[in-house]
């Protein structure tokens, strides 16, 4: 397994919200290249860049994703408003090894399907959720779709893996639901990655052992709640996505 450090911007900054809140910043740090260099100083070795802006059609901080790509030697995939092919191919162009997709993906079974194909195992499938049900346009609009069955009928695709993000833990530090994930990972015939809630080096022990692929790592990595060293030396290399 994996632990990815997060990198969430928004209006030029990097910023931590809790529960997918824009108006909750809790962290808001000036300069998001310096996070990255401080992140991969460490010893993590992918970083995990969502553009909040752009997710919820406000702006987008595009130029600056490809300045952050191009200044870390750390592998990024990038997320946020990516609903077209345009998007896509501008975020695979800047430098990210993955591109995540959320919405679009869950609204159009077919668009997916082309993007797959178009760039084999470098398409991320975002499954937000809350309360088992997949989430759409950052976070603001539910779905009909349970999030198990959403993710078992991804198989015939050729994605990079699934991002379950927990959006009622996201940012509160209490901790991972670990039958919830169990249970996605279970569902998932593709690698499946967790964000929200993972707080402490248990929670990390307890997804290596579920079988979850990564960790993105946010409000605990930035408030100092996890030793960032310690979980770098243990879950920073990029092996560990294959161990």
């Amino acid at each position: 397994m994996i632990a990815i450090p997060a990198v969430d911007l928004k209006g030029g900054r990097c910023v931590q919200l809790v529960g997918g809140r824009p108006e909750d910043e809790r962290i808001s740090l000036p300069d998001p290249i310096a996070v990255t260099r401080r992140w991969v100083e460490m010893g993590f070795e992918a970083l995990h860049v969502v553009d909040l802006d752009a997710a919820l059609g406000s702006g987008d901080n595009r130029a600056l994703v490809r300045e952050l790509a191009s200044a870390t030697t750390a592998e990024v995939q990038v997320g946020g408003g990516i609903r077209d092919e345009a998007s896509a191919e501008e975020c695979l162009k800047a430098g990210a090894e993955r591109i995540i997709v959320g919405t679009r993906a869950v609204e159009d079974a077919a668009w997916l399907a082309e993007l797959a194909d178009q760039h084999p195992n470098r398409v991320v499938v975002a499954a937000d959720v809350r309360d088992g049900m997949v989430l759409r346009r950052g976070w603001t609009e539910g779905s009909e779709l349970e999030v198990t069955a959403f993710v078992s009928g991804l198989g015939d695709l050729p994605l990079a893996g699934v991002l379950c993000t927990d959006v009622g833990r996201e940012g509160q530090m209490a901790g991972i639901d670990p039958t919830a994930i169990a249970g996605v990972v279970a569902a998932s015939p593709h690698p499946v990655f967790v964000s929200g809630g993972v707080t402490t080096l248990e929670d990390l022990t307890i997804l290596t052992d579920i079988g979850a692929a990564g960790a993105v790592l946010g409000m605990a990595l930035y408030t100092g709640t996890l030793d960032a060293e310690a979980v770098a030396a243990r879950w920073g290399a990029l092996s560990g996505v294959r161990s």
